[in-house]
Formats: structure tokens, sequence, C-alpha cells
């Protein structure tokens, strides 16, 4: 470069591409002398982030209340058959399909805690909930096991419920839930909640 006749070298301007790691995609940035890139999320909340945070809270709060209604399930009572009148003893822990429901939610509760702790610190650190593909492909598979686990909970309790409330076609056994109330409102809180929770790890699975 010739500046005033005088040979000058050229001069390079420092501007140096990056490729910023958000945990989902890569996007190209230009780096200024800084430690981060101009498009990089690193040091920042990202609105995704408490989404995803803020959804994990909420599943493991159906999941606690969900297991929680189940295990306090039980009641005693009598019902008449035929004139007489019979004792009912009823509990959750009788029914292989209510102690499955329970299995996964407790399953479901913990694994929501675990990503809340791991989620928030994360959050408080200001860095990505995700930081990685490998880590989210893992977390989206197990919360595909979990909600899969829950639908068939779910339904196998219900099918249990229906047959309680309504009783047993051309047989004379009795409504069951009129003399345990107590104990089949419980249960349809249950599994309220665990539907409720299947809603929510669909959003959460959308959102990853």
């Amino acid at each position: 470069m010739m500046m005033n006749g005088i040979n000058t070298p050229p001069v390079q301007l420092a501007v140096e591409k990056v490729v910023v790691e958000n945990g989902r995609h890569n996007e190209p940035g230009v780096r200024f002398g800084f430690n981060v890139g101009v498009w990089s999320k690193t040091g920042v909340w990202t609105k995704g982030d408490v989404v995803l945070v803020t959804l994990r809270l909420f599943c493991m709060a159906a999941s606690v209340t969900a297991m929680f209604f189940m295990v306090t399930a039980h009641q005693v009572s009598t019902v008449s058959f035929y004139g007489l009148l019979l004792q009912l003893h009823s509990k959750w822990s009788f029914s292989y399909s209510f102690e499955y429901l329970v299995g996964v939610t407790v399953a479901a509760a913990v694994f929501s805690l675990l990503q809340l702790l791991i989620g928030v610190s994360r959050l408080l650190r200001k860095s990505l909930v995700i930081p990685s593909r490998i880590q989210a492909w893992l977390i989206f598979a197990v919360d595909h096991i979990l909600a899969y686990a829950m639908t068939s909970a779910g339904s196998e309790a219900s099918g249990v419920t229906n047959l309680n409330r309504t009783g047993i076609r051309h047989t004379a056994l009795p409504n069951f839930c009129k003399s345990l109330d107590i104990f089949c409102d419980h249960v349809a809180v249950s599994i309220a909640f665990t539907f409720f929770s299947i809603v929510l790890y669909a959003a959460l699975l959308f959102r990853m």
C-alpha cells in the first residue's frame, strides 16, 4: 500500500469467524476481541431455557400430585349385597394397575426433579440448560419413555376405576364407589393428574 509515496505493509483487520455452539444448532458469529460471539447465547438467559425449566417444574408437580392422591387412596366401608351387609376394605396397593401408576409417577417425579435441579443451577450460572445435542437426545428419549409409560398407566387405572363405578353388567355386583366414595375420588384425581402430566410432557417434547 502506498501512502504519501512511502511503502507501508498491508493492514489486516483482526476479525475472526467463530462458530457459536448453543446446544441445539450452530450459528456463525463474528468476534471482535471478546470471549463470546455476537450471536452467542452463553452468559444470558434465553426464553426457551426458562420455558423448559418451567415445564419441568409443572411436570414434577403433576407427577407428585398424582402419586400423592393414589397412595392416600384407602377406605373401609360397608355395602349391601342381597340384604347382607359386607365390609369393604379398599386400598390402592390391592390393584396391580394402581401400583403400576404409582411406580411410573415416582419415576417421572424423580427424573423431573433431577432435571429441574440441573436446569436451575445452569440458569443461575447463566449457561444453557441443555448444552449439547447428545444430552438433548438423551433427555428427549427418557421423556418419551416416561410419557408412554404414564399413558399406559393412566389407561389401565382408568379401566379399573370405571369398573368400580359401574360394576359388572348382568351380575349382582354393585357400584362400589357409592360406598367407597373417598377411595374412588382419590383415584380419579390421581388419574386426572396423570393425564395432565402427559399433556405437559407433550409440551416439553415440543419445546425441545
